[in-house]
């Protein structure tokens, strides 16, 4: 196994050339410490996830943890699933401390910092919650977008506010503001979405004055102000006229800032070369579009929400990235964000949704390994009938999804610590496995069997088929056979302080650009 010292991995995040950095801790621990360009990645959900964010086998890896093992054992798995090139960081996240290298805190970092570095370059406007509040009250003519995906905004959204994702922005605005009267004013939850959404509207051009709502929904929050809960204003549609206008500002955006467009021929010679160049394909578009009809082998990614986490999407720095949409007005704007953040080789697909064969549905990865899990299943309706004492249910999911509701006396586990959660749970009876959908499950269920040296089998389909089968869940988080975390909890998420997470993860957004300067590994290449 190759052992990589941090002064060496510091110089390859530098050196232009492909690499994927992913930390295998659970994703509550990478975000108390991780290397800025380090995705999250938990061994404990590595199946389902590598061969969709890490395609090409033979791209070079780097593993980080606490130099606690897990490094070492996430590589053997990849070595099982083909992967080439794969080196451990030497004494995990302590030996790049050591170095006196720069250690981030939270998630989606990269993107994050970005947006800090795009508010202090560019001069984005911003408006305060006391500001707005007082422009609503009147009836001022303004019209409130908030730039985050449907279900944050149905959770929460400041009142009156549409749901517009960030690549929509410029796609939807002529109808939603057709009087260049109208005050624009983007949100989010935070800083990010609302900065970039803001300045995407000011980089197309459009007549109207825009804002960026400070600290999105946490300032008006903080501010005291009410939010409204389960909207559901969505903007899907445009006018023809609106759709024109649109197209003629993504035209100026991709000359200004070198946007470049390839055609299908282009793709399948790109596509040809996937044992020398990673080639991630996403499809920018909403869900229900991406459901409709979409190229095969694209991943739905909305493009505001790539731009928001290239981390989560597209682990591979340097590889090339394929958009598609329709008319070109979200690839481009999503493809002049990218490509400022260093992704040179980001190009807008023209006319792939009309060039043949499109696949319908929902994306299916495929996961590592699957066929190597063996276990048996047991239906909800059986387990049901051997409970509450006839079987044990350790569940291997997302923390909060416990929390809000697991199979009645379940207990927590996570998967990459498995033996802790085998000695600390209550077992009694039969022992099955559950997870969301039933995947990790499976691989829980057959890593059980082998240290307990007995069948254990796992929940067909997980507790999402238990509940689609109408039976009861039970909330709270009482049933722990090892600690929650994770899960990286945003303000939000929490169930107390937070006001105090709110305050604490604004000052740390802001702090961004301080950490960057000192870093000193970043490519971004701001068009002022």
């Amino acid at each position: 196994m190759k052992i990589i010292t941090a002064t060496e991995l510091k110089s390859l995040i530098t050196g232009g050339q492909e690499l994927a950095i992913l930390d295998v801790r659970e994703e509550g621990v990478y975000s108390e410490g991780h290397l800025l360009y380090a995705s999250s990645l938990p061994l404990s959900k590595l199946e389902p996830s590598i061969f969709q964010l890490v395609p090409r086998r033979s791209a070079p890896i780097v593993l980080c943890d606490d130099g606690d093992g897990l490094s070492e054992r996430a590589a053997a798995r990849l070595a099982e699933f083909g992967y080439l090139d794969v080196a451990v960081l030497e004494n995990g996240m302590q030996g790049w401390r050591d170095a006196d290298h720069e250690v981030f805190s939270g998630v989606n970092v990269p993107s994050k910092a970005f947006g800090e570095i795009v508010e202090h370059e560019q001069h984005t406007p911003n408006i305060s919650a006391d500001e707005l509040k007082t422009k609503l009250d009147a009836g001022e003519d303004l019209v409130v977008l908030d730039s985050r995906p449907y279900d944050e905004y149905h959770r929460m959204n400041i009142p009156t506010g549409l749901d517009v994702p960030g690549a929509e922005l410029v796609h939807r605005v002529h109808d939603l503001a057709p009087s260049p009267d109208t005050l624009v004013v983007v949100n989010c939850a935070g800083r990010t979405r609302s900065i970039i959404g803001a300045q995407s509207l000011i980089n197309a051009g459009i007549p109207n004055k825009v804002m960026a709502l400070k600290n999105g929904t946490m300032g008006w929050n903080l501010a005291g102000y009410d939010l409204e809960h389960g909207s559901d204003r969505r903007v899907l549609t445009s006018t023809e006229a609106g759709t024109a206008k649109a197209m003629e500002a993504a035209r100026r955006v991709a000359e200004k800032y070198g946007v470049r467009t390839i055609a299908m021929d282009d793709l399948s010679a790109w596509q040809e070369e996937t044992d020398q160049r990673t080639l991630y394909l996403f499809d920018i578009r909403n869900p229900e579009e991406y459901e409709a009809g979409h190229l095969p082998g694209s991943i739905w990614a909305p493009g505001g929400q790539l731009v928001q986490g290239t981390d989560k999407y597209a682990p591979v720095r340097n590889a090339r990235v394929v958009l598609i949409d329709d008319n070109g007005v979200r690839a481009t704007m999503t493809a002049h964000w990218l490509i400022q953040m260093g992704w040179n080789d980001a190009v807008v697909l023209k006319g792939g949704l009309e060039s043949g064969e499109l696949e319908t549905g929902k994306y299916q990865p495929v996961v590592a390994g699957l066929d190597r899990a063996k276990a048996d299943a047991i239906s909800p309706t059986d387990l049901r009938a051997l409970l509450p004492d006839g079987a044990t249910v350790l569940d291997f999911g997302r923390s909060l999804d416990f929390k809000a509701g697991h199979v009645p006396g379940a207990w927590f586990g996570v998967r990459s610590r498995l033996k802790t959660a085998l000695d600390n749970a209550e077992i009694k009876g039969e022992l099955v496995t559950t997870s969301d959908d039933g995947t990790l499950a499976r691989f829980a269920a057959a890593e059980a069997s082998d240290i307990l040296g007995q069948p254990v089998r796992y929940l067909d389909g997980g507790t999402n088929a238990w509940q689609a089968a109408g039976f009861d869940l039970e909330d709270g988080d009482g049933r722990q056979a090892d600690e929650m975390d994770d899960m990286f909890l945003r303000p939000y998420d929490r169930a107390s302080g937070i006001e105090q997470a709110m305050n604490d993860y604004l000052t740390w957004e802001i702090e961004l650009v301080n950490q960057l300067e000192r870093d000193g590994t970043t490519n971004f290449n701001l068009f002022n």
